[in-house]
C-alpha cells in the first residue's frame, strides 16, 4: 500500500540486525535493504525471517553485507530505516569508511590460501562490482524498454505514430537515451561502487561516445591495416589502435572506473593542494581515457562481444533446448547472485542489435516463480502466509522474482522446483515457436517488449508460452509443492537451507 507506516517493521529490523550500534551502514537496491554491520553474529535471522514484510534475510560475506529481502516496498522501508538510524548511515564519508571496514574484515577473515581461492575471491568482487554498478539503473532500463515496446505496438502494429514524424522521433530518443547514455550511467555508479570520482569517471565515458568517436568506428575500415582481422581505424600519437563502439557499452567504463581511484589518489598525494583541483583531474581523465581507448576498451569490447556472440550462438541453435533449460534453472543464478554477469550481456545485446532472444527464454522464468507463488497463496489457510504468497506473486509478474523465491518457494518443501517445471516447459514452447524480445522489461508487465515491428505473431508467442508457464506451474506447486503443514515443518527443521549457504560460503 502507498501510504502503509513502516515505522514499526524498521524499527523491528534494526532490533534484530544487533541494534542501531551495530550498523555502519544501509543501503537497498530493488528488493533488498543491504546492511554493513560491526557483528553480522549479532543479527537474529530466525527473528527477521518471521517479521510481516520481511520475504528472507541472509548474510553475503562475499559483499560484506547483510540483506534483508523485503520486495517492491524496499524504498519505503529503507527511509524508515534511516529515519531511525538517522544520516550518519548514509553520509559519504561514513560510508566510504564503513565499506573500508567491512572489507578489510571480510579480506583478515577471508584471505585466499591458494590459486582457487584466489580465483573465487576475485569473482566475487567481480559480481558484486556489477552488481553495485548495475543495480541503480535497472529501474531505468526496463522503464526505456517499456517506453520502446509501446512505441513498436503504437507505430509498427496499431499505426497510431507515423514512423517519420517527428513525435516517433522524439520518443524513440526518451527510449533510447538511457541504453545510448548506458557508459556514462554505469560511469557515475561503478566509480561511486569503487570509490572513485564519479564527475571524473562520467567525464571519461562521454569521451568514449563522443560524437567524434563515435564516427571513427562508423567509418568504412575498407583499405585500412588490420591485426587479426580487426581494422586499425584510428591512431594514436603514431599507434595504430582499434576504436570499438562505446555506446552501450558497460565493461570498459567499468574498469575506468577501477582504474581511476589509484591514478587519482596518487596525483592527489603528490600535487600541491593550489593546483590538485584542476591538475588532478585533467591527468587522471587523460591518463585513464588514453589506456581505456588504446589498450582495454578494444581488449575488453571484443571479449565481451566474443561472449555475447557465443551465448547468442548456444541460444539460438536449438531455441527449444535453449528455452527449457534456461527456463528450469535460470533463477538458480539469481539465488547465488550469479545472473548479474548476464544481465549486462542482455543490456548490451538489447542496445546493439535491438533485440536479446536469450532476455526473451529468461523472462519465463520470472512469470513461472510468480504461478508458484500464486498458487502458494490458492492453496494455503493461513493469513499470513496467504499476504507474503500473493506479495511474492505480484512482484514476480513484474519481474523482480526475490520476494516470491525467498518468502515462499525456496522455504516451503518443493514449491521452487515445482515452479520451474513450468518455467522449462514455458520455454520450451517459446523456443519451438523462435520468441524474440525487443525490451529489457520481464515477466507479465514486460509484454511491450515483445511487439516485433516485423513478426506480429511474436506478442502471441509471448502469450501462448506465458499462459503455459503459469498453468504448469500452478498446477504443479498446488497438487504436488506445498502444504499448510510445510510451514510447520519449516519452523521445526534446523535451519539448514543449501542455497543460503552457498550464497554465505
Amino acid at each position: 500500500m502507498a501510504n502503509k507506516d513502516y515505522k514499526e517493521l524498521a524499527a523491528d529490523i534494526i532490533k534484530d540486525v544487533g541494534g542501531p550500534e551495530n550498523v555502519d551502514k544501509v543501503i537497498h537496491c530493488i528488493s533488498r535493504l543491504r546492511f554493513y554491520l560491526k557483528d553480522e553474529k549479532k543479527a537474529d535471522t530466525d527473528n527477521i525471517q518471521q517479521l510481516d514484510g520481511v520475504a528472507g534475510a541472509l548474510y553475503n560475506a562475499g559483499l560484506g553485507q547483510y540483506q534483508v529481502v523485503i520486495g517492491p516496498a524496499v524504498p519505503d522501508v529503507y527511509d524508515a530505516v534511516v529515519e531511525q538510524l538517522g544520516d550518519g548511515v548514509v553520509d559519504e564519508k561514513a560510508t566510504s569508511e564503513a565499506i573500508a571496514a567491512t572489507e578489510a574484515a571480510n579480506a583478515k577473515q577471508q584471505k585466499p590460501k591458494n590459486i582457487w581461492e584466489w580465483i573465487t575471491r576475485g569473482f566475487q568482487l567481480l559480481i558484486g562490482t556489477i552488481t553495485g554498478s548495475m543495480i541503480p539503473i535497472i529501474g531505468l532500463l526496463a522503464a526505456s524498454g517499456i517506453l520502446k515496446g509501446f512505441l513498436t505496438l503504437f507505430t509498427f502494429n496499431l499505426n497510431w505514430i507515423d514512423a517519420k514524424s517527428t513525435t516517433y522521433i522524439i520518443i524513440n530518443a526518451m527510449g533510447d537515451s538511457a541504453f545510448y547514455f548506458l557508459p556514462i550511467l554505469v560511469g557515475y555508479t561503478a566509480a561511486k561502487q569503487l570509490k572513485s570520482d564519479p564527475i571524473i569517471v562520467a567525464a571519461i565515458a562521454g569521451v568514449l561516445i563522443h560524437p567524434s568517436i563515435v564516427a571513427l568506428w562508423e567509418a568504412p575500415t575498407k583499405g585500412m591495416s588490420t591485426l587479426l582481422g580487426i581494422p586499425m581505424n584510428a591512431t594514436f600519437f603514431g599507434l595504430p589502435i582499434h576504436i570499438p563502439q562505446y555506446t552501450y557499452s558497460i565493461f570498459p567504463i567499468i574498469f575506468a572506473a577501477w582504474l581511476a581511484r589509484p591514478v587519482g589518489n596518487w596525483f592527489k598525494k603528490v600535487l600541491p593542494i593550489s593546483l590538485r583541483s584542476i591538475f588532478q583531474p585533467l591527468f587522471t581523465m587523460f591518463i585513464v581515457a588514453a589506456v581505456v581507448l588504446v589498450l582495454f576498451g578494444p581488449l575488453i569490447s571484443l571479449i565481451s562481444a566474443g561472449l555475447a556472440a557465443v551465448i547468442n550462438l548456444l541460444v539460438t541453435t536449438n531455441e527449444a533446448v535453449a528455452g527449457f533449460v534456461i527456463g528450469g534453472f535460470y533463477q538458480c543464478l539469481v539465488i547465488f547472485g550469479l545472473h548479474w554477469m548476464v544481465v549486462p550481456l542482455i543490456s548490451n545485446d538489447i542496445a546493439s542489435t535491438g533485440h536479446s532472444v536469450l532476455n526473451a527464454l529468461v523472462n519465463f522464468t520470472m512469470i513461472a516463480q510468480g504461478a508458484g507463488a500464486l498458487a502458494v497463496w490458492a492453496k494455503s489457510k493461513r493469513a499470513n502466509i496467504k499476504g507474503l504468497a500473493m506479495a511474492g506473486a505480484l512482484s514476480g509478474f513484474a519481474g523482480v522474482t526475490e520476494p516470491a523465491m525467498y518468502g515462499i518457494n525456496l522455504k516451503y518443501g518443493k514449491v521452487f522446483w515445482m515452479a520451474n517445471i513450468g518455467g522449462a516447459i514455458g520455454g520450451f514452447v517459446a523456443g519451438l515457436m523462435k520468441i524474440d524480445m525487443f525490451g529489457f522489461t520481464g515477466s507479465l508487465i514486460g509484454f511491450p517488449s515483445f511487439f516485433s515491428k516485423t513478426n506480429p505473431n511474436n506478442i502471441w508467442a509471448f502469450v501462448i508460452a506465458s499462459v503455459i508457464t503459469i498453468v504448469v506451474s500452478f498446477v504443479c506447486v498446488y497438487f504436488w509443492g506445498f502444504k499448510d503443514s510445510d510451514v510447520d515443518d519449516a519452523k521445526n527443521a534446523q535451519k539448514k537451507n543449501v542455497f543460503k549457504e552457498a550464497v554465505n560460503n
